[in-house]
């Protein structure tokens, strides 16, 4: 567990390691001889939802269908589904609870994959419409906690199962310690900012081990 919250912790304070987003090509093409199924999305449904419920990988998901940007992911939009012919049961390892939430109520004014300042944005950034309330995107375990980590203000990294992290960074103020157990909706923070740049905003991400995800592909 700790050689892997180190892998994390080292990513996050460099650049230039976040997983390059997929590019969305015109048209989609099946490869040939490939067999599965279509699926068309539902309200409420993620990319991440859909890959749980069928069992498909989500990268492998996203890559077949040249998705890189979860705009796309519409109501009525038809999948391709790897390999699979029906949908898998709830039992095998999905559960409504297990979605994530979004942390803050806002606009993303920073897109996981983009450069900013130099850097690749390994996440998204969130400004606030109203309340600087920052909430558990899911449920789990405070792993980490730092007051001022690689620039990023003070920071909380939450474990969850399936080998998924969440990260909160530039926040005011944290309302947790670390080993706490929190529940999806808990408030664990309040935004605020960081360094030279004195503008509100939550820098949220989704990591996989210490691969970062598009938080975009998990979220409502």
């Amino acid at each position: 567990m700790k050689k892997k919250l180190l892998i994390i912790l080292f990513s996050l304070g460099v650049s230039g390691c976040a997983t390059a987003p997929y590019v969305q090509p015109a048209a989609v093409k099946i490869p040939a001889g490939m067999t599965g199924t279509y699926h068309r999305i539902q309200k409420g449904q993620t990319l991440w939802k859909i890959s749980r419920i069928y069992g498909v990988d989500l990268e492998e998901l996203a890559r077949i269908n040249r998705i890189s940007d979860a705009t796309v992911i519409e109501i009525g939009r038809q999948l391709f589904i790897p390999n699979r012919f029906k949908v898998q049961p709830t039992s095998a390892g999905y559960s409504d609870n297990d979605d994530f939430i979004w942390p803050l109520a806002g606009r993303t004014i920073g897109s996981f994959g983009q450069m900013i300042n130099n850097k690749v944005n390994k996440g998204i950034n969130i400004q606030p419409y109203g309340s600087l309330e920052v909430a558990a995107s899911r449920g789990g375990k405070v792993v980490f906690l730092s007051r001022d980590f690689a620039g990023l203000g003070k920071t909380v990294i939450i474990e969850h199962k399936d080998g998924l992290f969440t990260v909160y960074a530039r926040n005011s103020e944290i309302f947790v310690r670390a080993g706490d157990n929190v529940q999806k909706g808990s408030v664990i923070a309040k935004t605020g900012s960081s360094g030279r740049d004195k503008n509100t905003y939550l820098h949220f991400e989704i990591r996989k081990g210490h691969i970062s995800q598009n938080p975009l592909f998990y979220l409502p």
